[in-house]
């Protein structure tokens, strides 16, 4: 009887997988998974110190497509996406798009600069709280991953680990979506946001 259990545990597990799998290279699960742009919420802005001490403000990314990551170096998939983040920020930094870690890190700075210096973290990287955490929705799994468009709206959200290929194909339609909304639809995003995006 256990037995069975288990094989019918494996099956479920293999079929879950094999979905994912599935929808990862499909471009219609990536449109799916990147909001629509009616239905995107303000980013919540946040002040954190960096490595040097000094303050790093999410508002002042406005403009940048922005990968969000909230993480931690003790975080199993952490270590398997923080590559993948080095890669996006070389490959696309010089087309509007950054990417922002924030550590969740209990001892904060003695944990994480050994850490960013072994792996050649070429990302900005800034310790995280519980104030921050909250306000995006209490992150209580690591990695939670948040991806910005250029007017600091969360476009899509991944809890956990998630392909290379999805993250890659997301921030490639945010980027598209800026320099195909040139004229009418950009000039429609800042006068929809209360006091001017800008």
């Amino acid at each position: 009887m256990i037995c069975c259990r288990w094989w019918a545990a494996g099956l479920s597990l293999v079929a879950v997988l094999s979905l994912n799998l599935i929808s990862c290279g499909s471009p219609k699960a990536v449109k799916a998974a990147v909001k629509a742009e009616k239905d995107r919420k303000p980013a919540p802005d946040f002040t954190l110190k960096d490595i040097h001490g000094r303050d790093v403000k999410l508002s002042d990314y406005k403009g940048k497509v922005v990968l969000l990551n909230f993480w931690a170096t003790w975080c199993g998939p952490c270590k398997i996406e923080i590559p993948w983040f080095i890669d996006f920020e070389q490959r696309y930094k010089d087309r509007g798009f950054a990417v922002l870690g924030v550590s969740m890190d209990e001892d904060g700075w003695d944990s994480v600069k050994p850490y960013l210096e072994a792996r050649k973290v070429n990302y900005r990287v800034v310790i995280g709280n519980d104030q921050v955490a909250d306000q995006y929705g209490g992150v209580s799994s690591l990695p939670t991953t948040f991806l910005l468009d250029q007017s600091g709206r969360i476009a899509s959200v991944h809890v956990g680990l998630v392909s290379k290929s999805v993250y890659q194909d997301e921030i490639e339609h945010l980027l598209q979506t800026k320099h195909s909304s040139s004229g009418g639809g950009a000039r429609r995003d800042a006068n929809a946001a209360p006091g001017g995006a800008k």
